[in-house]
């Protein structure tokens, strides 16, 4: 005797439809989350396990347990780096924040010129970074580089940007902020571009000037855009690399060493990757610290300003 299926009930069929519609976007992810699988989260974790050896490629890796987080703890070249980083980050995020938002308000503006000016801006942002190096290697050059040479036309004494301790720091900030501050203007260009112009407009009829149309109105409805920003710019800075790779390599000295160069060069260089690792993970934990408390910040203002 054959036994037939037994029919689908509607509900049933419905319960199998929303299933089939809840799977869609997942399927959409799927092809970027095998790639950050594999070659974000997987490398990661994997970073974190040999961040518990002594391994210099070659060979097996030899647990040493916490011994790699403990040398760092005596390590003056680390500190130096930490520091520098630090520093890096508290010039140019600010910098970066702040032009990005003045150059968005500005691109913002129904003026002549502004698609013109939008692409001159943001333009830099799409070089490669090692053309971006080379570049202001030449413009910072000490003695006849093209912001030495006007400098002196000018009356002023040239400054040696890159080859002394006290001034190496800042040309590596010059040059970052010149090359992605486009980016952030585009951020701040689409938020923005969300605010609906009517509440300027009512603002106006009311009596409000700039200062009070950007106070009352920009500013709190760019929260997000600006949080967003934030995060981006801050986690950029604690990894830059390549700037400070072609323009000095850490030096003169250790006056641009970063956290990101010096795992460079503990891992690849001196082939000591256990350690670099857990150097590594010490950036990744000040980024995670950073981010929560940026986080938490931002949650405070938002039910400060809706309270």
């Amino acid at each position: 005797m054959r036994i037939l299926p037994r029919p689908r009930t509607a509900a049933a069929e419905a319960s199998r439809l929303r299933f089939r519609r809840q799977l869609i976007p997942y399927l959409f992810l799927l092809p970027y989350l095998t790639f950050f699988v594999l070659f974000r989260l997987g490398p990661a974790l994997a970073g974190m396990g040999i961040s518990f050896t002594k391994w210099s490629i070659v060979g097996a890796p030899e647990w040493v347990g916490l011994s790699n987080y403990e040398a760092m703890t005596r390590d003056p070249r680390l500190s130096a780096a930490v520091t520098n980083t630090l520093f890096f980050t508290g010039l140019t995020v600010p910098l970066l924040v702040v032009l990005g938002l003045a150059l968005a308000m500005l691109m913002n503006q129904p003026h002549r010129g502004r698609a013109l000016g939008r692409v001159a801006v943001f333009t830099p942002y799409v070089l490669m970074s090692t053309v971006v190096g080379v570049i202001w290697t030449w413009l910072l050059e000490k003695d006849f580089g093209l912001i030495n040479v006007y400098l002196s036309q000018l009356g002023f004494e040239k400054v040696p940007w890159l080859v002394d301790q006290s001034t190496a720091m800042y040309g590596i900030v010059l040059t970052t902020v010149w090359w992605t501050v486009g980016y952030n203007m585009v951020l701040f260009l689409a938020g923005l571009q969300d605010i609906p112009t009517e509440l300027y407009e009512a603002a106006r009829i009311d009596g409000a000037n700039a200062w009070q149309l950007f106070r009352r109105i920009t500013l709190p409805l760019l929260a997000p855009t600006t949080f967003l920003v934030l995060m981006l710019t801050i986690i950029n800075s604690f990894q830059v690399f390549d700037q400070v790779y072609v323009m000095t390599s850490g030096g003169p000295g250790t006056a641009t060493l970063t956290l990101v160069q010096y795992i460079y060069t503990t891992a690849f260089q001196f082939r000591k990757m256990g350690y670099g690792a857990a150097i590594a993970c010490l950036l990744f934990a000040i980024l995670i610290i950073f981010a929560l408390v940026q986080t938490r910040a931002y949650r405070r203002g938002v039910r400060g300003v809706a309270a």
